[in-house]
């Protein structure tokens, strides 16, 4: 498997490989860039999601976030998005450097994002028009559907026109439906919701939360023991862990969801995603 952080040349084989990734119905594709952000495709469709691509000292100097390894593609880089979702308004998921440069490159670029995040996109550069507001009460359609879905981080939020502050996206993507979660804890109703739309891949944060991290501001997500839990209780065809490599004060080991997965669902597919790794779902709808 090929590091994709090493080399500037390495960098740029992301984006072509992205473009060159062609699948017939039924398949997805996703890469992940650490955090909650990744990229899929499907068809000729690709989706950005809380794309956190700022450099090592740009994120240590400006934000206090410290990496643990470096982001697999600049800024300047990302020209191929179709679509870009963002969960909430917190910086290692609404990135400026990331945004404002897909903001100028990729002028067709749609951008999905709570009502909270409007003024700070169209700071950065996103065009009025190609800006949808994440309302958990409509969906739409176009190369792909997308549903927002509330979020609790660490509770549901909502302003004062009744818009989620924090979301997670339900996407149908050249037959396969995906579950984004965002950054959020379970809450009443969620794991109903999910089962009736019959997930096929579900991609959830395992990070957890304690007083410890919540004295130093860090607002917190389910752990891996919950995370494994929805996953079976929502019917999950395959489960893909996140939020847990990225900064060190803010971890977890996803051998931890994992053993537990093992111990109390053997039967419940999973998969960790490797640095640089392209991993391709395969629906049932392809294989019929």
């Amino acid at each position: 498997m090929r590091d994709i952080a090493s080399t500037n040349d390495a960098r740029n084989a992301l984006i072509k490989e992205i473009d060159e990734t062609s699948l017939p119905f039924g398949m997805v594709a996703l890469w992940c860039l650490g955090q909650a952000s990744f990229i899929m495709k499907g068809g000729s469709t690709t989706i950005y999601i809380d794309p956190f691509t700022i450099e090592d000292a740009l994120a240590e100097s400006r934000y206090g976030l410290r990496r643990t390894y470096p982001s697999a593609v600049r800024p300047e880089e990302i020209t191929n998005a179709d679509y870009c979702l963002i969960t909430h308004d917190h910086v290692d998921h609404l990135d400026p450097d990331t945004i404002q440069a897909m903001a100028a490159q990729a002028w067709e670029t749609v951008f999905f994002a709570p009502a909270c995040c409007k003024d700070t996109l169209l700071g950065l550069g996103v065009r009025a028009d190609r800006l949808h507001i994440a309302d958990t009460r409509e969906e739409y359609s176009g190369q792909a559907v997308i549903k927002p879905i509330a979020a609790a981080h660490e509770e549901l939020s909502t302003d004062r026109e009744g818009f989620h502050e924090y979301v997670g996206y339900i996407i149908r993507l050249n037959g396969v439906t995906l579950y984004h979660a965002g950054d959020t804890l379970i809450y009443d109703g969620l794991q109903a919701r999910l089962s009736e739309e019959e997930i096929d891949v579900g991609l959830l944060p395992i990070n957890g939360r304690d007083f410890y991290r919540g004295e130093r501001g860090i607002v917190g997500n389910m752990n891996y023991r919950e995370a494994a839990e929805l996953a079976n209780g929502a019917g999950f065809k395959m489960t893909v862990p996140m939020h847990y490599d990225l900064f060190a004060g803010n971890a977890e080991r996803p051998g931890y969801f994992v053993d537990y997965v093992y111990d109390h669902f053997p039967s419940l597919p999973i998969h960790v995603m490797a640095r640089g790794e392209r991993f391709i779902f395969v629906a049932d709808s392809a294989v019929k």
